[in-house]
């Protein structure tokens, strides 16, 4: 989609859906993911200084700032990032959809190496239990120092000393992964292949995957960290495809909260769903359970997409061009016609290849989808141009109905796509949460 858009926002869906990441509650539930989850040693509670022993209580329950993962059921979000909070691990739905936006991002796509279903199996328990012990703030395993001086640490250590930071890991499963571990028929009918759009210019490198894990966090330590320990966790089992580090969220989930911009310094998002919208997320974002297959009710369906802005060019364009092309004013993020940013829309004021036109659901039959796109650059491309962009990250309940024909609007006619381009693409399967210490990601797909 035009993803870079305030209105990818408009589309109802191009926000993203900022609730409460996952379902769940307290700090506490989320460190226990798995039965085989070591207790903390001494040195993972004493090691962080005076955050040590605050998330310590917060496992047990404690008064730690925390953000609750809401599973769109009710749950309010908390915000924690002043205090460096944590987000339940656990709940209904994996957190990192509808949990309000963090500034941070390193999304991972992962290929299987293994053909062996039971250690794919383990490998799967393994980073369920990772997952939980760093979205609560502590290290992996026995941690990253103190253990034998002739084996490597459990946790690389990066992130030491530093708060939870909001950090949350969603994982997904790409349609390649059903072509193994007899899989097949258990391959839901909403995660099709994307079809070519006018003006895709793919790089199979930047695309596809068996796996992905998001860490989105208000720290980048903190996010890095967390899918190195997971790569690290699968050596030998998966390998990493290709990744993509984001900063300056493009768009929030949570209501009230200021819109943020993109880095053509529109204002990205306005009119996302919320995360507090529990009507709006079972409608458009969360798999039902007459959906199907049973094993994804409760779960998404993402779709990733590397855009590249041709920002030189962009810079050149004359401002009544620019916000003739969005259909927003630049410096409110009015619509055209308008006085305010989240004034209703008059599509007919606008031209009819802006972007906020055409993504609308007005004009995609009502099409929705819950947008956590982030900004990039990736140094130059050699030839002096930024190398830089959105990296647009869609949930939706059905990609047939929810990005594919929203998509197909923008990139038949969207003005601005003379100054964007589509890179890099993936869809990915996003299974429910786990709902307790005997959960792991994937169970009720592999079970």
């Amino acid at each position: 989609m035009s993803e870079t858009s305030s209105d990818t926002g408009d589309t109802g869906d191009t926000g993203d859906t900022g609730g409460t990441g996952g379902t769940g509650g307290t700090g506490a539930s989320a460190s226990g993911a798995d039965t085989h989850s070591p207790a903390p040693s001494r040195r993972s509670l004493l090691g962080w200084g005076g955050a040590g022993l605050a998330l310590g209580a917060a496992v047990t329950g404690g008064a730690v700032a925390v953000a609750r993962s809401g599973d769109g059921d009710g749950d309010e979000a908390v915000p924690a990032a002043s205090a460096g909070g944590a987000v339940a691990f656990l709940g209904k739905h994996q957190a990192g959809i509808a949990t309000p936006v963090q500034d941070r991002l390193h999304f991972a796509a992962f290929d299987v190496k293994t053909d062996d279903r039971e250690q794919f199996v383990r490998l799967l328990k393994d980073w369920t239990k990772a997952a939980a012990r760093m979205t609560a703030g502590h290290e992996v395993g026995e941690g990253a120092f103190g253990g034998l001086v002739e084996a490597p640490p459990d946790d690389t250590g990066e992130a030491l000393g530093l708060k939870p930071s909001r950090l949350t890991l969603t994982i997904g499963f790409g349609p390649s992964l059903f072509e193994k571990f007899g899989l097949a028929d258990k391959r839901p009918e909403a995660l099709v292949d994307l079809p070519k759009f006018p003006g895709d210019n793919l790089d199979k490198s930047r695309g596809g995957g068996d796996l992905c894990v998001q860490a989105c966090a208000d720290g980048p330590q903190v996010a890095v960290h967390a899918i190195r320990n997971l790569a690290r966790i699968g050596f030998g089992k998966v390998a990493v495809r290709w990744s993509q580090l984001g900063f300056g969220k493009t768009s929030s989930t949570t209501p009230g909260a200021q819109t943020p911009r993109n880095l053509f310094g529109f204002k990205d998002g306005t009119r996302n769903v919320s995360g507090e919208d529990n009507a709006a997320l079972a409608r458009h974002v969360w798999v039902g359970e007459k959906d199907g297959p049973g094993w994804m009710a409760g779960g998404s369906y993402l779709v990733a997409r590397r855009i590249r802005m041709n920002v030189e060019t962009w810079d050149r364009t004359p401002l009544g061009e620019q916000e003739d092309i969005f259909g927003r004013d630049k410096g409110k993020g009015a619509p055209v016609g308008r006085a305010k940013e989240h004034d209703e829309p008059f599509l007919k004021a606008m031209k009819p290849d802006s972007h906020v036109r055409l993504a609308h659901p007005d004009s995609n039959g009502g099409a929705k989808i819950l947008r956590r796109g982030y900004s990039f650059t990736d140094g130059t491309d050699g030839l002096g141009r930024l190398d830089a962009g959105l990296f647009f990250l869609a949930y939706q309940r059905d990609v047939r109905t929810g990005f594919i024909p929203v998509q197909r609007s923008l990139a038949r006619s969207d003005t601005l796509n003379e100054y964007i381009q589509h890179v890099g693409s993936a869809v990915f399967a996003i299974p429910p949460g786990v709902r307790d210490k005997d959960d792991w990601w994937g169970r009720a797909l592999f079970s």
